[in-house]
């Protein structure tokens, strides 16, 4: 590492010098690393003190940096301020006075150019909080005329160039990494507000060196980090003087500096953020001349005691920033909660609520005016500000001043030794305050009631006297929150938890909560304001957190279906829970004419801004994520069709259903396996049947698809069969496919005979893919179902094929998706085992038939109820008496006597209608006299065509009338013709046809 020359040390700390020699003398027996590591500290601390441009160092969510922030602002009154913060953010906070804190700032990729696909989508995002020093930076340069504020840090986008997915040295984690034991925190939704984002902390000081961090806590006798920094650097630092906080700061972070285990990743990535941050001020300051002695430079403790060449205004080296990627980012604001940013930088479990209950604590005890955005939603402005703000200031130009004169920098007087008193004076002890741990000690009973806890005043008493124990034993004249937390879970909850929080839970909502930030509608991105407007006819107050009911009858209010239309596209967009219909739904052909919705889209917001990176309206993003889906690498036919049917649902019309119809053909044509064809079934046939109901006539692309897809699966259905990853649902689907588009496929021009020829070359060895192909040759005619009843009785009165048999019957059972005709059959074939099978086998048989049905088939399990239902008797009672009808024999027909058929005298009656018949069957016998009863009519030299059509013609002459007997015109024609079998119908016709 090239690190910047050694100055002259300055007499400043001179006696803390010595006094760190000699200890290091002392105590390591010599002059070795210890005192080298000693000495840099203080040489650390000199530096950054003699820095022309005053560096001022913080801690992020410290009551104490952000006290010190607020008196250092009104004191100095600085006309730029330096943060450091993503430089790409500063755009988006002057939209801070819209919201109420806490919120994050955020920038957000999903379409990443320069990463890995699988990154994808990138989010970063800065938490702020009114107890931090950096809302006190910019609350004050906003607010103040003529004060620049300058936003320094690398952008978001080095962000992930400089240290991918990794965590960067305690100021990028990601979500949730390193995070200390927290009791409740974890399970509160609130702690998921940022999602899966990399975190951005101005000042996050927290010892690399794990040895070091194990030794702090236990000899400071507390648990976790946060509560040693409470105890030991909050306090004192929270009535110390700003040269004292400074050097404090300076040291804390040198420490942690020079204690950093090896050189890798996360030093480098530090090292190029300070050159980065030192490059872009010297930028600034040579641009715009502003005399370094009116600026200040806010940034984490641990950046403040950098050793790069590049530190300070005089700083050597020529620091190259790399070119940004090709990544589009989009900024917005989200909100955040105290959970979520102790969830995402691994900070303990109510420590950001104990920070702003401190702050609150210490504004009120040290009078310090703090600085709120002007309309900060919950805050209010001095008047004496206001009165400030609208005094009008002159800003004078700047006059830009030459890089040789900013290197040479003004000369820096001695700066005086705070240090060493400090860390020699006596902790401080501060009296116990008996009205506030009182007070402390009655809420939490309080509360601890409400949740269910068996608790009363002698709990209160208990929690009081144990708090001042144990502050005593961890040598605390005072007890902390955290001691107190720690009482108050020993006295109350002892060993069972009665209600949803336990105690150190609610001992974290009672002293201060876990306050939840909002983005005012005016910091909304307009896909979100969008939304909000045209859900305004519900009337709710949709920017609150927590559930609304909204009832939508279109029927009495028509202006309501285009709420019910942004609420379904809601529901497919957002979280599960952001938009839920409890009444009303919405398929291909159906709209329900009245809805009932439970909204919470304010406790979703963060997901609904993330939406408005995507697009400017609804419609605009679903149809992106649409393409997206069909046109992605990975895309199955299932998936496509999935996105015609949300298409056709959500956005009407036919341009884009066509398109993504052409693009299933497209995926369809590619696959090689069976996986999806249940789903692919299932959704072909619901667009088919909204196309034919709605549609004058069918789309091409599902023409092309019913008839790509016949000749796909009639290719894949022999391969199917005998494939081991192939599950019989997939092979039955594929079955099905076929079967029920098959009138379809063949109108359209496809050839039977393929499906015949890939059924014919099917040959499973699975038994449940044997039945299934039985099925199949009962549906095609080249097995009749009395073969199929046979091979069942084969297969029962085989005792080496029992045990398999209900793998068969699963076969079947899937049977019914292409051939739901066969269900008499499996009902049948389950009653014969049922029947047949002797206990010994049935019993431990049984368990077996019915996890198999379960597991294979439980979705066709409803039918064969069904067909058993019709087929078994209503009633107990008579089943004993009962024959099941595959039992029944059926009985044979005596041949009926012939008895003397009439309606000889037709044919003469009417000649016309007897030629006309003739006709159209080809007779074209002529008319000749007739001999016999029918003297003086004629009959045709045709007769063959009355015998030979006997039916037709009793039927005909019954309806005319004609009632006269059959006569022996043609006494050589059998008497079992279809006139005698049937002499009823043509009696009947006769009757109806009498004449009066």
């Amino acid at each position: 590492m090239s690190t910047a020359p050694e100055k002259p040390t300055s007499a400043s700390f001179a006696a803390l010098r010595g006094q760190l020699h000699e200890a290091a003398a002392e105590f390591a027996g010599g002059q070795d690393a210890l005192e080298g590591i000693l000495l840099g500290m203080v040489d650390d601390v000199d530096r950054a003190v003699a820095e022309p441009l005053e560096i001022f160092p913080v801690c992020h969510h410290s009551p104490a940096s952000a006290l010190a922030m607020a008196r250092r602002l009104r004191e100095k009154q600085p006309k730029v301020v330096y943060l450091e913060l993503c430089e790409d953010m500063a755009p988006l906070l002057t939209e801070l006075r819209n919201c109420r804190l806490p919120v994050a700032v955020q920038a957000f990729a999903s379409d990443i150019d320069g990463f890995p696909p699988d990154w994808a989508p990138l989010s970063v995002v800065a938490p702020i909080t009114e107890a931090s020093a950096e809302y006190q930076a910019i609350a004050y340069a906003l607010d103040t005329p003529g004060v620049e504020l300058v936003l320094v840090d690398r952008s978001s986008d080095h962000v992930f160039q400089w240290d991918p997915r990794q965590p960067a040295d305690g100021e990028t984690h990601p979500a949730g990494a390193g995070a200390e034991p927290a009791a409740g925190a974890g399970a509160e939704p609130e702690a998921a507000l940022h999602g899966e984002a990399v975190g951005v902390e101005i000042g996050d000081l927290r010892p690399r060196f794990a040895e070091l961090e194990e030794h702090l806590l236990r000899h400071g006798k507390v648990r976790h980090w946060s509560e040693w920094w409470h105890q030991y650097v909050e306090v004192p630092l929270g009535d110390s003087d700003h040269d004292t906080y400074r050097q404090v700061m300076f040291l804390i972070g040198s420490l942690f500096r020079r204690l950093a285990p090896g050189r890798g990743e996360r030093v480098r990535v530090d090292e190029d953020r300070e050159r980065y941050m030192w490059t872009r001020m010297r930028e600034h300051l040579a641009a715009t001349g502003t005399d370094p002695a009116d600026c200040l430079y806010v940034c984490g403790a641990f950046h403040a005691a950098s050793r790069v060449d590049e530190f300070g205004i005089h700083g050597a080296g020529d620091f190259a920033v790399s070119a940004r990627t090709g990544t589009t980012w989009q900024y917005g604001l989200i909100p955040s909660s105290h959970a979520a940013i102790e969830a995402q930088f691994g900070l303990a479990s109510g420590s950001v609520s104990i920070a702003a209950t401190e702050w609150a604590k210490n504004l009120k005890r040290t009078r310090v005016k703090p600085f709120r955005l002007e309309g900060q939603s919950g805050t209010k402005k001095p008047s004496a500000r206001k009165t400030a703000a609208k005094a009008p200031v002159a800003t004078p130009t700047p006059t830009p001043v030459p890089a040789s004169d900013l290197a040479a920098g003004p000369p820096s007087g001695p700066t005086e030794d705070r240090l060493t008193g400090f860390l020699q004076q006596p902790p401080v002890l501060n009296t116990l305050d008996e009205a506030e741990l009182l007070g402390w000690s009655v809420d939490i009973v309080r509360a601890a009631r409400r949740s269910g806890y068996l608790a009363s005043t002698a709990d209160a008493i208990a929690v009081f006297e144990t708090s001042i124990l144990l502050a005593a034993m961890r040598d605390r004249a005072k007890p902390t929150p955290y001691d107190f937390q720690d009482a108050a879970v020993t006295c109350i909850e002892k060993d069972t938890v009665p209600g949803r929080r336990d105690v150190r839970r609610l001992v974290e909502i009672m002293m201060g909560g876990d306050r939840i930030g909002q983005v005012g509608y005016d910091a909304l991105p307009p896909l979100a304001r969008d939304v909000h407007d045209r859900l305004a006819p519900l009337e709710l107050n949709l920017q609150q957190r927590g559930v609304r009911r909204a009832l939508l009858d279109m029927a009495s209010r028509p202006e309501l279906r285009a709420c019910s239309d942004v609420l379904w596209m809601l529901r497919r967009l957002l979280p599960p829970g952001a938009a839920r219909p409890v009444m009303g739904e919405r398929r291909l052909g159906e709209r329900s004419i009245q809805e009932s919705w439970d909204l919470s889209l304010g406790t979703h917001q963060r997901a609904l801004i993330e939406l408005g990176y995507e697009g400017v309206s609804l419609e605009q993003v679903l149809e992106q994520r649409l393409r997206r889906t069909a046109y992605g690498p990975q895309a199955t036919t299932a998936e496509v069709l999935a996105a015609v049917e949300d298409a056709t649902l959500h956005l009407g019309g036919r341009r884009l259903a066509d398109e993504l119809g052409t693009r299933a053909l497209e995926v369809l044509a590619g696959e090689r396996t069976v996986d999806g064809a249940p789903a692919v079934l299932r959704r072909v046939r619901g667009l088919l049947a909204y196309y034919r109901t709605s549609e004058p006539v069918l789309p091409p692309w599902i023409e092309s698809f019913v008839r790509a897809g016949y000749a796909h699966y009639c290719t894949l259905l022999p391969t199917a069969f005998r494939d081991e990853d192939a599950t019989v649902g997939q092979v039955a689907a594929m079955l099905g496919f076929l079967f029920s588009m098959e009138s379809l496929a063949l109108s359209l021009g496809c050839d039977r005979t393929q499906l015949e020829l890939a059924v014919a070359q099917s040959h499973p060895d699975d038994p449940a893919r044997t039945a299934l192909l039985w099925a199949a040759q009962v549906q095609l005619g080249t097995l009749s179902r009395d073969e199929l009843r046979g091979r069942c009785d084969e297969l029962l009165g085989n005792p080496l094929v029992v045990p398999s048999y209900p793998r068969y019957l699963s076969g079947f059972v899937h049977a019914l998706e292409p051939v739901p005709g066969l269900a008499d059959v499996v009902v049948e074939a389950v009653s014969n085992a049922f029947g047949r099978l002797p206990d010994p086998v049935l019993l431990p048989w049984l368990p077996t038939l019915i996890t198999t049905l379960r597991s294979n088939a439980a979705d066709l399990a409803p039918l064969i109820v069904r067909e058993a239902g019709r087929i078994f008797p209503a009633r107990l009672a008579a089943l004993d008496t009962w024959v099941p009808p595959w039992h029944v024999q059926p009985v044979a027909r005596a041949p009926l006597a012939a008895p003397a058929p009439r309606g000889a005298a037709l044919l003469p009656r009417h000649p016309e209608t007897c030629d006309a018949v003739a006709d159209l069957l080809g007779r074209t016998d002529g008319w000749a006299p007739a001999d016999g009863p029918t003297t003086g009519a004629t009959t045709p030299t045709g007769a063959a065509l009355l015998f030979g059509h006997r039916g037709t013609c009793d039927a005909v002459a019954d309806l005319l009338g004609c009632g006269d007997p059959w006569t022996s015109l043609v006494p050589a024609l059998p008497v079992s013709s279809l006139t005698t079998r049937h002499p009823a119908t043509a009696q009947a016709v006769a009757a109806l046809l009498a004449p009066p």
